[in-house]
């Protein structure tokens, strides 16, 4: 018997629509049902390298489909997310097909030249998790009614079609309009769509509930589509999908744990906005952490804080001229606190970005990175793709950690070393006095790193650690509880 598809729709972006997914991924898995995550098209510059779908190797996918694989306690594959589009700037985007970069195009060449193509790679995926498994939870992308995208709408309206899917409809409650969007959703669907939407559930909702009651009364009696659940905010603390819950490029914001810890016992770490940030989810582990608070700030900023980290970005050629202009690079060199540039990050603490033009947008062969780690990238075509396991011998801002690390390397081009310098990762990175630079994402999602980090940021700042607070609840059961608060019984799971 092929397995039951449900797709978790929305009536906008950023509606709650991952961690209903990945809550219900969960919740199927605690009750011994075999689920598998899936999402048709994704776009994000938050990837993550997993198995490709068959067995050559390792591929691209974005973020959330890993972290719903993990909730369904299934290893993770490209099936999950067959077709990626990574935005790079400029308008243009890296499509990648089974976790495998194909080229760069824009918005339109994609629908002219590609679209076939990914839509055929989306059904063959699904095909194959439906082969395998009782049943798939499908996340849909952004608004399941953007009527100028019906014919070609793969994450949503095709995949309700070649899955023969379900559809819970997820709305907001928090951003206001609630009803609304949801009645405008249903009367803007395609007939065949608004056919198989079974339920609504409104995410976010702070208050008594009685007060909601009889807006939910009369949406169901003109709609006929039952809501089936009201979830209390929450964030469970999943990875997020996509640059959405960042602040803008030119702004500021502040994310991390204070939890009753006096100001004096906490650091802030701060994070440079790249106008083409990517993975900047290897951060969230850091702001997790109890008196850790992570800055965002824009790039021309003062690095007013107790430790900077460099995230990855999709175009390190065009973000290093960005962050030169703006001021970064001397910020950097006169930064006296802990440093670590991850990926792209740390190809741009080096001298320089050799073959630029092979990755950015313009004609220049060289271009200066901030000259803080002796190190030269230089770029080529290939791209690097795999899940790793190294060796941590801590050195710089790791020092005295030791153990294995695990995560993942998604880049192009290979930085070499002009100096004598600690390899802290089984050969790989560079360190130099507070600096440290790998290409290795995931690297705070390892405690023995992410707590050596932390030590040094503190004994830099001169201020003591609060005491560390016992396991908090796995983010995936938090979620799998939120939506228990649908009636799941009505969805027949």
């Amino acid at each position: 018997m092929e397995a039951r598809t449900i797709l978790v729709a929305g009536t906008a972006s950023h509606v709650g629509k991952s961690t209903v997914a990945a809550g219900l991924c969960r919740y199927l898995a605690e009750r011994g049902v075999d689920v598998a995550p899936f999402k048709a098209q994704n776009m994000s510059n938050n990837a993550r390298a997993v198995a490709r779908a068959n067995g050559d190797g390792f591929g691209e996918i974005g973020v959330s489909q890993y972290v719903q694989a993990n909730a369904a306690r299934v290893p993770a594959t490209t099936d999950h997310n067959p077709v990626l589009l990574k935005p790079r700037g400029d308008g243009e985007s890296q499509l990648v097909l089974d976790g495998e970069a194909i080229e760069h195009f824009a918005a339109g060449e994609y629908y002219e030249r590609h679209w076939e193509r990914a839509r055929e790679t989306a059904e063959k995926a699904h095909e194959r998790l439906a082969a395998t498994h009782d049943v798939i939870v499908a996340e849909g992308a952004g608004s399941i009614a953007e009527i100028n995208l019906h014919d070609r709408d793969l994450a949503n309206v095709e995949t309700a079609r070649f899955a023969d899917a379900d559809v819970l409809l997820v709305a907001d409650i928090e951003r206001g309009g609630v009803f609304a969007s949801i009645l405008g959703t249903l009367e803007l669907l395609p007939e065949d769509v608004r056919d198989r939407v079974v339920g609504v559930a409104i995410t976010k909702f702070r208050g008594d509930r009685s007060l909601l009651e009889p807006g939910l009364d009369r949406i169901e009696q003109r709609t006929g589509v039952p809501v089936l659940g009201v979830l209390p905010y929450d964030d469970p603390g999943l990875p997020e999908e996509d640059s959405v819950s960042l602040p803008a490029v030119g702004s500021a914001e502040t994310i991390g744990d204070d939890d009753g810890v006096a100001p004096d016992r906490t650091v802030t770490i701060a994070v440079p906005r790249f106008p083409r940030a990517s993975n900047v989810t290897d951060v969230e582990p850091l702001a997790r952490t109890r008196g850790v608070r992570v800055r965002f700030v824009p790039l021309d900023a003062p690095l007013d804080a107790d430790a900077v980290v460099l995230t990855g970005t999709k175009n390190t050629v065009d973000d290093a001229i960005a962050a030169r202009e703006a001021g970064l690079y001397a910020e950097l060199r006169a930064f006296e606190g802990p440093i670590v540039g991850l990926c792209g990050g740390y190809q741009l603490l080096g001298e320089r970005l050799a073959n630029a033009n092979v990755e950015g947008t313009g004609d220049a062969e060289t271009v200066d990175g901030a000259g803080v780690l002796p190190v030269e990238t230089r770029f080529s075509p290939e791209k690097t793709v795999e899940a790793v396991k190294r060796d941590l011998d801590g050195c710089g801002p790791l020092s005295g950690a030791s153990g294995t690390v695990s995560g993942y390397e998604i880049h192009m081009g290979d930085s070499e070393h002009l100096a004598d310098l600690d390899r802290p990762f089984d050969g790989e990175g560079a360190a130099a006095g507070d600096v440290l630079g790998t290409y290795l994402h995931g690297l705070f999602e390892n405690r023995i790193a992410r707590e050596a980090f932390a030590e040094a940021v503190y004994a830099s700042a001169g201020r003591a650690r609060p005491e560390a607070r016992g396991d908090r609840e796995s983010p995936y059961d938090r979620a799998a509880k939120l939506v228990a608060e649908i009636d799941l019984d009505a969805l027949g799971l």
